[in-house]
């Protein structure tokens, strides 16, 4: 069993930001696993998560976008890891890295947070940093010097940047694809 979580703030305001970088990796995932039995989003109150589920060659998969806001993000995988019992290797945690620059994918485990608050919130509650990340790269040195770090990730990306955002999604889709064989 496998738990794949994008990390983002829910609300129409927040949609396209970068900070939702997680949460648009994790739409695209969905699309692209539709036609193998994974489930619409639902929005379950049980775990304060949008979720989507099924089964791929024979092994059950959740996806999750946690409806928390980004601080609070390990309250909703604490609780879904629980309820399944999904071992914390068998949890990979998408979220957006201001410290790469856009169209910069990382995959790691067993790392602190970084000073990422979402990430920091799900180390807190399961008590553990084993689990997997796909850290996807939306910095921009020169907008970030400008506009502080909150307002630099609560920002949505510039026209000239739509080609780089579709093409760090693709390439998060890759490693996500990698961590599910």
């Amino acid at each position: 069993m496998k738990l794949i979580v994008g990390l983002g703030n829910p609300g129409k305001q927040y949609e396209k930001t970068r900070h939702n970088i997680g949460f648009i990796v994790l739409d695209a995932l969905h699309e692209k696993l539709k036609d193998k039995n994974i489930s619409e989003w639902s929005l379950s109150k049980k775990f304060n998560a949008k979720i989507a589920g099924g089964t791929i060659d024979g092994e059950k998969i959740f996806l999750a976008k946690p409806m928390t806001f980004m601080n609070d993000s390990g309250q909703a995988v604490q609780l879904i890891a629980k309820y399944y019992k999904i071992p914390v290797k068998d949890i990979l945690i998408v979220h957006d890295d201001k410290d790469l620059e856009l169209g910069k994918v990382k995959m790691q485990e067993d790392r602190g947070h970084a000073g990422h608050n979402g990430v920091r919130s799900i180390l807190a509650l399961l008590k553990t940093k084993s689990f997997a990340r796909v850290r996807v790269g939306v910095g921009n040195e020169k907008k970030q010097s400008k506009m502080g770090t909150t307002n630099f990730v609560l920002g949505r990306f510039g026209i000239f940047e739509k080609k780089s955002v579709q093409a760090v999604v693709e390439e998060s889709l890759k490693y996500i694809t990698e961590f599910l064989k």
